[in-house]
Protein backbone atom coordinates (compact mmCIF):
# COMPACT_ATOMS: atom_id res chain seq x y z
CA UNK A 1 0.00 0.00 0.00
CA UNK A 2 1.26 3.47 -0.89
CA UNK A 3 1.80 6.12 1.83
CA UNK A 4 -0.59 8.88 2.83
CA UNK A 5 0.67 12.32 1.81
CA UNK A 6 0.27 15.26 4.18
CA UNK A 7 0.68 18.73 2.65
CA UNK A 8 0.65 21.66 5.10
CA UNK A 9 2.90 24.63 5.77
CA UNK A 10 2.16 24.26 9.51
CA UNK A 11 4.80 21.91 10.91
CA UNK A 12 2.74 21.15 14.04
CA UNK A 13 -0.22 19.86 11.98
CA UNK A 14 2.09 17.68 9.90
CA UNK A 15 3.66 16.30 13.09
CA UNK A 16 0.34 15.53 14.79
CA UNK A 17 -1.07 13.75 11.75
CA UNK A 18 2.16 11.79 11.19
CA UNK A 19 2.18 10.52 14.79
CA UNK A 20 -1.53 9.67 14.82
CA UNK A 21 -1.29 7.73 11.56
CA UNK A 22 1.90 5.99 12.69
CA UNK A 23 -0.03 4.65 15.71
CA UNK A 24 -2.44 3.12 13.19
CA UNK A 25 0.50 1.53 11.33
CA UNK A 26 -0.06 3.79 8.31
CA UNK A 27 2.91 5.12 6.37
CA UNK A 28 3.07 8.85 5.65
CA UNK A 29 5.04 11.33 3.57
CA UNK A 30 4.92 15.05 4.33
CA UNK A 31 5.36 18.22 2.28
CA UNK A 32 5.49 21.82 3.47
CA UNK A 33 4.04 23.24 0.24
CA UNK A 34 1.91 22.24 -2.74
CA UNK A 35 4.68 22.72 -5.32
CA UNK A 36 6.83 19.95 -3.80
CA UNK A 37 3.81 17.63 -3.76
CA UNK A 38 3.09 18.39 -7.42
CA UNK A 39 6.70 17.55 -8.29
CA UNK A 40 6.45 14.27 -6.37
CA UNK A 41 3.30 13.37 -8.32
CA UNK A 42 5.46 12.98 -11.43
CA UNK A 43 7.10 9.92 -9.84
CA UNK A 44 4.01 8.37 -8.28
CA UNK A 45 0.81 8.97 -6.35
CA UNK A 46 -0.16 8.46 -2.70
CA UNK A 47 -2.98 6.26 -1.46
CA UNK A 48 -4.67 9.31 0.09
CA UNK A 49 -3.75 13.02 0.00
CA UNK A 50 -4.43 15.38 2.92
CA UNK A 51 -3.78 19.04 2.12
CA UNK A 52 -4.26 22.43 3.73
CA UNK A 53 -6.19 24.83 1.51
CA UNK A 54 -4.23 28.03 2.25
CA UNK A 55 -0.45 27.84 1.90
CA UNK A 56 2.26 30.11 0.54
CA UNK A 57 2.56 29.66 -3.22
CA UNK A 58 0.13 27.23 -4.82
CA UNK A 59 -3.03 26.59 -2.82
CA UNK A 60 -4.59 23.30 -1.81
CA UNK A 61 -7.26 23.81 -4.47
CA UNK A 62 -4.60 24.09 -7.17
CA UNK A 63 -3.01 20.92 -5.83
CA UNK A 64 -6.43 19.24 -5.85
CA UNK A 65 -6.91 20.23 -9.49
CA UNK A 66 -3.49 18.85 -10.44
CA UNK A 67 -4.13 15.57 -8.62
CA UNK A 68 -7.58 15.04 -10.16
CA UNK A 69 -6.20 15.68 -13.65
CA UNK A 70 -3.73 12.79 -13.30
CA UNK A 71 -5.44 10.54 -10.73
CA UNK A 72 -9.22 11.14 -10.77
CA UNK A 73 -9.91 8.28 -8.35
CA UNK A 74 -7.45 9.45 -5.67
CA UNK A 75 -9.26 10.62 -2.48
CA UNK A 76 -8.17 14.13 -1.43
CA UNK A 77 -9.03 15.54 2.00
CA UNK A 78 -8.86 19.34 2.22
CA UNK A 79 -8.10 21.09 5.54
CA UNK A 80 -9.93 24.40 5.87
CA UNK A 81 -11.15 26.88 8.47
CA UNK A 82 -14.69 26.74 9.85
CA UNK A 83 -15.53 30.12 8.36
CA UNK A 84 -14.10 29.34 4.95
CA UNK A 85 -17.40 28.24 3.35
CA UNK A 86 -16.43 29.30 -0.17
CA UNK A 87 -13.29 27.20 0.00
CA UNK A 88 -15.22 24.18 1.27
CA UNK A 89 -17.69 24.48 -1.60
CA UNK A 90 -14.85 24.89 -4.09
CA UNK A 91 -13.14 21.82 -2.63
CA UNK A 92 -16.19 19.65 -3.23
CA UNK A 93 -16.72 21.08 -6.69
CA UNK A 94 -13.12 20.19 -7.46
CA UNK A 95 -13.68 16.57 -6.46
CA UNK A 96 -12.46 16.53 -2.84
CA UNK A 97 -13.36 13.40 -0.87
CA UNK A 98 -14.09 15.43 2.29
CA UNK A 99 -12.76 18.40 4.22
CA UNK A 100 -11.42 18.77 7.74
CA UNK A 101 -12.52 21.94 9.51
CA UNK A 102 -9.98 23.63 11.80
CA UNK A 103 -9.58 23.04 14.65
CA UNK A 104 -10.15 19.31 14.13
CA UNK A 105 -10.29 16.36 16.52
CA UNK A 106 -7.35 14.08 15.74
CA UNK A 107 -9.38 10.88 16.23
CA UNK A 108 -12.01 12.12 13.80
CA UNK A 109 -9.27 13.09 11.37
CA UNK A 110 -7.79 9.59 11.52
CA UNK A 111 -11.24 8.07 11.08
CA UNK A 112 -11.84 10.23 8.01
CA UNK A 113 -8.46 9.31 6.55
CA UNK A 114 -9.26 5.64 7.12
CA UNK A 115 -12.53 6.02 5.20
CA UNK A 116 -10.65 7.70 2.37
CA UNK A 117 -8.09 4.89 2.48
CA UNK A 118 -10.81 2.26 2.11
CA UNK A 119 -12.24 4.24 -0.80
CA UNK A 120 -8.83 4.40 -2.46
CA UNK A 121 -8.21 0.67 -2.07
CA UNK A 122 -11.62 -0.08 -3.58
CA UNK A 123 -10.86 2.25 -6.50
CA UNK A 124 -7.53 0.50 -7.04
CA UNK A 125 -9.29 -2.87 -7.06
CA UNK A 126 -11.86 -1.67 -9.60
CA UNK A 127 -9.15 -0.20 -11.85
CA UNK A 128 -7.18 -3.44 -11.63
CA UNK A 129 -10.21 -5.53 -12.55
CA UNK A 130 -11.07 -3.17 -15.42
CA UNK A 131 -7.55 -3.17 -16.81
CA UNK A 132 -7.22 -6.93 -16.69
CA UNK A 133 -10.76 -7.81 -17.77
CA UNK A 134 -10.83 -10.52 -20.44
CA UNK A 135 -13.39 -10.55 -23.26
CA UNK A 136 -15.63 -12.98 -21.35
CA UNK A 137 -15.86 -13.07 -17.56
CA UNK A 138 -16.60 -16.23 -15.62
CA UNK A 139 -15.11 -18.34 -12.85
CA UNK A 140 -17.98 -20.84 -12.51
CA UNK A 141 -17.26 -24.43 -13.60
CA UNK A 142 -19.89 -24.15 -16.36
CA UNK A 143 -18.07 -21.16 -17.84
CA UNK A 144 -14.71 -22.89 -17.56
CA UNK A 145 -16.13 -25.61 -19.79
CA UNK A 146 -17.04 -22.93 -22.34
CA UNK A 147 -13.52 -21.47 -22.15
CA UNK A 148 -12.01 -24.93 -22.70
CA UNK A 149 -14.24 -25.45 -25.74
CA UNK A 150 -13.18 -22.08 -27.20
CA UNK A 151 -9.56 -23.10 -26.68
CA UNK A 152 -10.03 -26.46 -28.43
CA UNK A 153 -11.74 -24.73 -31.37
CA UNK A 154 -9.10 -21.98 -31.64
CA UNK A 155 -7.38 -23.43 -34.70
CA UNK A 156 -10.52 -24.71 -36.38
CA UNK A 157 -12.84 -23.33 -39.06
CA UNK A 158 -15.64 -25.74 -38.21
CA UNK A 159 -19.26 -24.53 -38.00
CA UNK A 160 -20.44 -23.97 -34.41
CA UNK A 161 -23.97 -23.82 -33.01
CA UNK A 162 -24.22 -21.84 -29.74
CA UNK A 163 -27.31 -22.50 -27.66
CA UNK A 164 -28.43 -20.68 -24.53
CA UNK A 165 -31.08 -18.42 -23.10
CA UNK A 166 -31.59 -14.88 -24.33
CA UNK A 167 -29.09 -12.48 -22.80
CA UNK A 168 -26.60 -15.17 -21.80
CA UNK A 169 -23.81 -13.76 -24.00
CA UNK A 170 -23.92 -15.89 -27.16
CA UNK A 171 -22.53 -13.14 -29.37
CA UNK A 172 -19.59 -12.63 -26.99
CA UNK A 173 -18.74 -16.31 -27.34
CA UNK A 174 -19.04 -16.05 -31.14
CA UNK A 175 -16.67 -13.07 -31.14
CA UNK A 176 -14.23 -14.98 -28.93
CA UNK A 177 -14.34 -17.96 -31.31
CA UNK A 178 -13.53 -15.58 -34.18
CA UNK A 179 -10.81 -13.72 -32.27
CA UNK A 180 -8.98 -16.94 -31.43
CA UNK A 181 -9.35 -18.51 -34.87
CA UNK A 182 -7.11 -18.37 -37.98
CA UNK A 183 -9.64 -15.84 -39.38
CA UNK A 184 -9.08 -13.31 -36.59
CA UNK A 185 -7.59 -10.69 -38.92
CA UNK A 186 -10.64 -10.83 -41.21
CA UNK A 187 -14.15 -9.36 -40.63
CA UNK A 188 -16.59 -10.53 -37.99
CA UNK A 189 -20.12 -9.80 -39.23
CA UNK A 190 -23.16 -10.33 -36.98
CA UNK A 191 -26.80 -10.54 -38.07
CA UNK A 192 -29.82 -11.12 -35.85
CA UNK A 193 -32.16 -12.98 -38.18
CA UNK A 194 -35.14 -12.36 -35.87
CA UNK A 195 -34.66 -8.59 -36.04
CA UNK A 196 -34.89 -8.29 -39.86
CA UNK A 197 -38.28 -8.40 -41.63
CA UNK A 198 -38.73 -11.54 -43.73
CA UNK A 199 -38.92 -9.56 -46.98
CA UNK A 200 -35.54 -7.92 -46.33
CA UNK A 201 -33.66 -10.80 -44.74
CA UNK A 202 -32.70 -12.47 -48.03
CA UNK A 203 -31.19 -9.23 -49.31
CA UNK A 204 -29.40 -8.69 -45.98
CA UNK A 205 -27.80 -12.13 -46.19
CA UNK A 206 -26.97 -12.43 -49.88
CA UNK A 207 -27.12 -8.86 -51.21
CA UNK A 208 -29.00 -7.78 -54.34
CA UNK A 209 -28.41 -6.59 -57.86
CA UNK A 210 -29.52 -3.18 -59.07
CA UNK A 211 -33.17 -3.29 -60.13
CA UNK A 212 -33.81 -6.63 -58.40
CA UNK A 213 -36.88 -5.14 -56.72
CA UNK A 214 -38.55 -1.78 -56.20
CA UNK A 215 -36.13 0.53 -54.44
CA UNK A 216 -33.00 -1.46 -55.37
CA UNK A 217 -31.30 1.47 -57.08
CA UNK A 218 -27.77 0.09 -56.69
CA UNK A 219 -26.03 -3.23 -56.27
CA UNK A 220 -25.60 -4.12 -52.58
CA UNK A 221 -23.25 -6.57 -50.96
CA UNK A 222 -24.86 -8.88 -48.42
CA UNK A 223 -23.50 -10.15 -45.13
CA UNK A 224 -21.84 -13.18 -46.73
CA UNK A 225 -19.79 -10.92 -48.97
CA UNK A 226 -19.03 -8.52 -46.12
CA UNK A 227 -17.71 -11.43 -44.05
CA UNK A 228 -15.49 -12.77 -46.84
CA UNK A 229 -12.49 -14.55 -45.33
CA UNK A 230 -13.87 -14.05 -41.83
CA UNK A 231 -16.81 -15.12 -39.68
CA UNK A 232 -20.56 -14.65 -40.13
CA UNK A 233 -22.54 -14.86 -36.90
CA UNK A 234 -26.23 -15.65 -37.40
CA UNK A 235 -28.05 -14.97 -34.15
CA UNK A 236 -31.52 -16.42 -33.41
CA UNK A 237 -31.18 -18.83 -36.32
CA UNK A 238 -34.26 -20.70 -35.10
CA UNK A 239 -36.44 -17.81 -36.26
CA UNK A 240 -35.17 -17.86 -39.84
CA UNK A 241 -38.01 -18.25 -42.40
CA UNK A 242 -38.24 -21.74 -43.89
CA UNK A 243 -37.54 -20.72 -47.51
CA UNK A 244 -34.38 -18.86 -46.47
CA UNK A 245 -33.23 -21.93 -44.56
CA UNK A 246 -33.06 -23.70 -47.92
CA UNK A 247 -30.80 -21.00 -49.40
CA UNK A 248 -28.56 -21.04 -46.32
CA UNK A 249 -28.27 -24.82 -46.53
CA UNK A 250 -27.11 -24.52 -50.13
CA UNK A 251 -24.34 -22.07 -49.14
CA UNK A 252 -23.18 -24.34 -46.35
CA UNK A 253 -23.26 -27.36 -48.68
CA UNK A 254 -21.42 -26.10 -51.77
CA UNK A 255 -20.04 -22.71 -50.70
CA UNK A 256 -21.84 -20.73 -53.41
CA UNK A 257 -24.73 -18.28 -53.42
CA UNK A 258 -26.54 -15.78 -55.66
CA UNK A 259 -27.44 -12.19 -54.93
CA UNK A 260 -31.16 -11.42 -55.10
CA UNK A 261 -31.87 -10.83 -58.81
CA UNK A 262 -28.41 -12.11 -59.77
CA UNK A 263 -27.42 -14.88 -62.16
CA UNK A 264 -23.70 -15.17 -61.40
CA UNK A 265 -22.76 -17.55 -58.54
CA UNK A 266 -20.49 -16.07 -55.88
CA UNK A 267 -18.02 -18.06 -53.82
CA UNK A 268 -18.43 -17.82 -50.03
CA UNK A 269 -15.27 -18.23 -47.99
CA UNK A 270 -16.98 -17.70 -44.66
CA UNK A 271 -17.09 -19.53 -41.36
CA UNK A 272 -20.65 -19.63 -40.04
CA UNK A 273 -21.40 -19.51 -36.32
CA UNK A 274 -25.09 -19.72 -35.46
CA UNK A 275 -26.90 -19.17 -32.18
CA UNK A 276 -30.38 -19.71 -30.83
CA UNK A 277 -32.29 -19.68 -27.56
CA UNK A 278 -34.84 -22.12 -29.00
CA UNK A 279 -34.90 -25.92 -28.97
CA UNK A 280 -34.04 -26.68 -32.60
CA UNK A 281 -34.79 -30.40 -32.24
CA UNK A 282 -38.30 -29.47 -31.14
CA UNK A 283 -38.70 -27.04 -34.08
CA UNK A 284 -37.48 -29.77 -36.47
CA UNK A 285 -40.17 -32.14 -35.14
CA UNK A 286 -42.77 -29.39 -35.63
CA UNK A 287 -41.66 -28.89 -39.22
CA UNK A 288 -40.49 -25.31 -38.56
CA UNK A 289 -36.79 -25.95 -39.10
CA UNK A 290 -35.09 -28.02 -41.77
CA UNK A 291 -33.55 -31.16 -40.37
CA UNK A 292 -30.73 -31.17 -42.93
CA UNK A 293 -29.84 -27.56 -42.05
CA UNK A 294 -29.93 -28.44 -38.36
CA UNK A 295 -27.33 -31.17 -38.93
CA UNK A 296 -25.21 -28.79 -41.04
CA UNK A 297 -25.18 -26.23 -38.23
CA UNK A 298 -24.88 -28.69 -35.37
CA UNK A 299 -21.33 -29.80 -36.20
CA UNK A 300 -20.05 -28.52 -32.85
CA UNK A 301 -22.61 -27.47 -30.25
CA UNK A 302 -21.60 -25.08 -27.51
CA UNK A 303 -24.15 -24.63 -24.73
CA UNK A 304 -23.88 -21.38 -22.80
CA UNK A 305 -25.10 -21.60 -19.18
CA UNK A 306 -27.75 -19.24 -17.84
CA UNK A 307 -26.79 -16.79 -15.12
CA UNK A 308 -28.68 -18.81 -12.48
CA UNK A 309 -26.31 -21.71 -13.26
CA UNK A 310 -23.29 -19.52 -12.55
CA UNK A 311 -24.40 -17.29 -9.69
CA UNK A 312 -20.86 -17.21 -8.31
CA UNK A 313 -20.00 -15.04 -11.33
CA UNK A 314 -22.55 -12.33 -10.48
CA UNK A 315 -20.20 -10.28 -8.21
CA UNK A 316 -17.37 -10.09 -10.75
CA UNK A 317 -19.81 -9.35 -13.59
CA UNK A 318 -21.51 -6.66 -11.51
CA UNK A 319 -18.23 -4.93 -10.68
CA UNK A 320 -17.21 -5.09 -14.34
CA UNK A 321 -20.48 -3.62 -15.61
CA UNK A 322 -20.52 -0.89 -12.95
CA UNK A 323 -16.98 0.13 -13.92
CA UNK A 324 -17.87 -0.01 -17.61
CA UNK A 325 -21.03 2.06 -17.13
CA UNK A 326 -19.23 4.67 -15.01
CA UNK A 327 -16.49 5.00 -17.63
CA UNK A 328 -19.06 5.50 -20.40
CA UNK A 329 -20.88 8.19 -18.41
CA UNK A 330 -17.75 9.82 -17.01
CA UNK A 331 -18.81 9.39 -13.38
CA UNK A 332 -17.42 7.72 -10.28
CA UNK A 333 -17.86 3.96 -10.04
CA UNK A 334 -20.69 2.83 -7.77
CA UNK A 335 -19.99 -0.01 -5.31
CA UNK A 336 -22.36 -2.68 -4.08
CA UNK A 337 -22.44 -3.29 -0.34
CA UNK A 338 -21.95 -6.87 0.76
CA UNK A 339 -25.64 -7.07 1.53
CA UNK A 340 -26.71 -5.73 -1.85
CA UNK A 341 -24.31 -8.05 -3.67
CA UNK A 342 -25.59 -11.12 -1.87
CA UNK A 343 -29.18 -10.05 -2.45
CA UNK A 344 -28.44 -9.55 -6.13
CA UNK A 345 -26.77 -12.98 -6.30
CA UNK A 346 -29.93 -14.55 -4.90
CA UNK A 347 -32.15 -13.26 -7.72
CA UNK A 348 -33.14 -15.34 -10.73
CA UNK A 349 -32.50 -12.59 -13.35
CA UNK A 350 -34.26 -14.32 -16.27
CA UNK A 351 -32.67 -11.83 -18.68
CA UNK A 352 -29.28 -13.25 -17.70
CA UNK A 353 -26.08 -11.24 -18.28
CA UNK A 354 -27.87 -8.66 -20.43
CA UNK A 355 -30.36 -7.96 -17.64
CA UNK A 356 -27.50 -7.65 -15.14
CA UNK A 357 -25.69 -5.21 -17.44
CA UNK A 358 -28.84 -3.11 -17.84
CA UNK A 359 -29.34 -3.16 -14.07
CA UNK A 360 -25.78 -1.90 -13.54
CA UNK A 361 -26.46 0.95 -15.96
CA UNK A 362 -29.60 1.80 -13.95
CA UNK A 363 -27.62 1.68 -10.68
CA UNK A 364 -24.94 4.00 -12.08
CA UNK A 365 -27.54 6.60 -13.02
CA UNK A 366 -30.28 6.20 -10.41
CA UNK A 367 -28.90 4.74 -7.17
CA UNK A 368 -28.23 7.36 -4.44
CA UNK A 369 -24.73 7.49 -2.94
CA UNK A 370 -21.60 5.67 -3.99
CA UNK A 371 -22.25 2.53 -1.95
CA UNK A 372 -25.42 0.78 -3.10
CA UNK A 373 -27.61 -1.08 -0.62
CA UNK A 374 -30.28 -3.69 -1.42
CA UNK A 375 -33.01 -1.12 -0.77
CA UNK A 376 -31.54 1.09 -3.52
CA UNK A 377 -32.22 -1.49 -6.24
CA UNK A 378 -35.23 -1.12 -8.57
CA UNK A 379 -38.54 -1.74 -6.82
CA UNK A 380 -39.57 -4.45 -9.27
CA UNK A 381 -36.56 -6.50 -8.15
CA UNK A 382 -36.99 -6.04 -4.42
CA UNK A 383 -40.76 -6.50 -4.26
CA UNK A 384 -41.85 -10.04 -3.50
CA UNK A 385 -38.38 -11.59 -3.69
CA UNK A 386 -37.97 -14.55 -1.42
CA UNK A 387 -35.03 -14.50 0.98
CA UNK A 388 -34.97 -18.12 2.03
CA UNK A 389 -31.51 -19.44 2.61
CA UNK A 390 -29.94 -16.01 2.55
CA UNK A 391 -27.83 -14.61 5.35
CA UNK A 392 -30.34 -12.58 7.39
CA UNK A 393 -27.86 -9.73 7.62
CA UNK A 394 -28.15 -9.60 3.86
CA UNK A 395 -31.68 -10.81 3.14
CA UNK A 396 -33.52 -7.59 3.48
CA UNK A 397 -36.95 -7.80 5.04
CA UNK A 398 -39.67 -6.23 2.93
CA UNK A 399 -41.39 -3.25 4.44
CA UNK A 400 -45.00 -2.33 3.92
CA UNK A 401 -43.96 -0.19 0.94
CA UNK A 402 -42.05 -3.01 -0.74
CA UNK A 403 -38.63 -1.41 -0.21
CA UNK A 404 -35.89 -3.45 1.43
CA UNK A 405 -34.14 -2.67 4.67
CA UNK A 406 -31.42 -4.35 6.65
CA UNK A 407 -32.66 -6.79 9.34
CA UNK A 408 -32.13 -6.85 13.07
CA UNK A 409 -28.42 -6.97 13.98
CA UNK A 410 -29.03 -9.02 17.12
CA UNK A 411 -31.07 -11.59 15.19
CA UNK A 412 -28.15 -12.01 12.83
CA UNK A 413 -25.56 -12.18 15.59
CA UNK A 414 -27.54 -14.90 17.37
CA UNK A 415 -28.05 -16.94 14.22
CA UNK A 416 -24.48 -16.48 12.96
CA UNK A 417 -23.03 -17.81 16.23
CA UNK A 418 -25.47 -20.70 16.45
CA UNK A 419 -23.86 -24.17 16.12
CA UNK A 420 -26.70 -25.14 13.79
CA UNK A 421 -25.52 -22.71 11.17
CA UNK A 422 -22.68 -23.02 8.68
CA UNK A 423 -20.81 -20.39 6.70
CA UNK A 424 -23.44 -20.42 3.99
CA UNK A 425 -26.66 -21.38 5.78
CA UNK A 426 -28.29 -19.22 8.41
CA UNK A 427 -31.40 -19.55 10.52
CA UNK A 428 -34.30 -17.43 9.28
CA UNK A 429 -35.58 -14.47 11.22
CA UNK A 430 -38.22 -15.15 13.79
CA UNK A 431 -40.99 -13.70 11.70
CA UNK A 432 -41.53 -11.94 8.41
CA UNK A 433 -42.89 -9.03 10.42
CA UNK A 434 -39.63 -8.60 12.39
CA UNK A 435 -38.76 -4.96 12.97
CA UNK A 436 -35.57 -3.94 11.21
CA UNK A 437 -32.65 -2.54 13.19
CA UNK A 438 -32.70 0.68 11.18
CA UNK A 439 -36.38 1.16 12.07
CA UNK A 440 -35.56 0.56 15.74
CA UNK A 441 -32.68 3.04 15.48
CA UNK A 442 -34.98 5.60 13.90
CA UNK A 443 -37.55 5.11 16.68
CA UNK A 444 -34.90 5.39 19.40
CA UNK A 445 -33.44 8.54 17.85
CA UNK A 446 -36.92 10.08 17.57
CA UNK A 447 -37.65 9.29 21.22
CA UNK A 448 -34.38 10.82 22.45
CA UNK A 449 -34.84 13.93 20.34
CA UNK A 450 -38.43 14.35 21.52
CA UNK A 451 -37.27 14.02 25.14
CA UNK A 452 -34.68 16.76 24.64
CA UNK A 453 -31.74 14.40 25.15
CA UNK A 454 -28.48 16.28 24.46
CA UNK A 455 -25.77 14.84 22.19
CA UNK A 456 -28.02 12.17 20.65
CA UNK A 457 -25.42 11.33 18.02
CA UNK A 458 -22.81 10.63 20.69
CA UNK A 459 -25.18 8.57 22.86
CA UNK A 460 -26.35 6.33 20.01
CA UNK A 461 -22.88 6.24 18.47
CA UNK A 462 -21.39 4.86 21.68
CA UNK A 463 -24.11 2.21 21.86
CA UNK A 464 -23.51 1.27 18.23
CA UNK A 465 -19.73 1.00 18.71
CA UNK A 466 -20.21 -1.01 21.88
CA UNK A 467 -22.43 -3.57 20.13
CA UNK A 468 -20.01 -3.90 17.22
CA UNK A 469 -16.94 -4.36 19.42
CA UNK A 470 -18.65 -6.78 21.83
CA UNK A 471 -19.89 -8.87 18.90
CA UNK A 472 -16.44 -8.89 17.31
CA UNK A 473 -14.83 -9.91 20.61
CA UNK A 474 -17.29 -12.79 20.97
CA UNK A 475 -16.46 -13.84 17.44
CA UNK A 476 -12.69 -13.80 18.16
CA UNK A 477 -13.04 -15.27 21.68
CA UNK A 478 -11.92 -12.03 23.29
CA UNK A 479 -8.81 -11.46 21.16
CA UNK A 480 -8.92 -7.71 20.62
CA UNK A 481 -6.26 -7.55 17.89
CA UNK A 482 -8.18 -10.09 15.80
CA UNK A 483 -11.38 -8.16 16.51
CA UNK A 484 -9.76 -4.93 15.31
CA UNK A 485 -8.73 -6.61 12.05
CA UNK A 486 -12.24 -7.99 11.53
CA UNK A 487 -13.78 -4.56 12.17
CA UNK A 488 -11.27 -2.76 9.98
CA UNK A 489 -9.95 -0.47 12.71
CA UNK A 490 -6.51 -0.03 14.28
CA UNK A 491 -5.19 -1.89 17.32
CA UNK A 492 -4.80 1.33 19.28
CA UNK A 493 -8.29 2.43 18.33
CA UNK A 494 -9.97 -0.72 19.63
CA UNK A 495 -7.91 -0.57 22.85
CA UNK A 496 -9.02 3.01 23.42
CA UNK A 497 -12.65 2.21 22.60
CA UNK A 498 -12.70 -0.78 24.96
CA UNK A 499 -11.46 1.48 27.76
CA UNK A 500 -13.86 4.35 26.92
CA UNK A 501 -16.89 2.07 26.63
CA UNK A 502 -16.01 -0.07 29.66
CA UNK A 503 -16.15 -3.29 27.67
CA UNK A 504 -15.09 -6.44 29.54
CA UNK A 505 -13.76 -9.71 28.22
CA UNK A 506 -11.02 -8.42 25.94
CA UNK A 507 -7.53 -9.87 25.97
CA UNK A 508 -4.30 -9.38 24.05
CA UNK A 509 -3.62 -11.91 21.27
Amino acid sequence: MKPIWIVDDDESIRWVLEKALARENLATKSFSNARDAMEALKDGAPQVLVSDIRMPGESGLELLQAVKAKHPGLPVIIITAFSDLDSAVAAFQGGAFEYLAKPFDIDKAVELIRRALEESLRETSVEHVSADTPEILGQAPAMQDVFRAIGRLSQSNVTVLITGESGSGKELVARALHKHSPRASQPFIALNTAAIPKDLLESELFGHERGAFTGAQATRRGRFEQAEGGTLFLDEIGDMPFDLQTRLLRVLSDGHFYRVGGHQPLKANVRVIAATHQNLEHRVREGLFREDLYHRLNVIRLRLPSLRERKEDIPILTRHFLAQSAKQLGVEVKRMSEGAMQFLSSLELPGNVRQLENLCNWITVMAPGQTVEAKDLPQELTEGQGTAGMNPSIAAAPSSTGSYMAPDVETYAASANSPANTATTFAPMASSESTTWTALLEAEAAALLAAGQPEVMDVLGRQFESVLIKTALKHTHGRKNDAAVRLGIGRNTITRKIHELNIDGAKDD
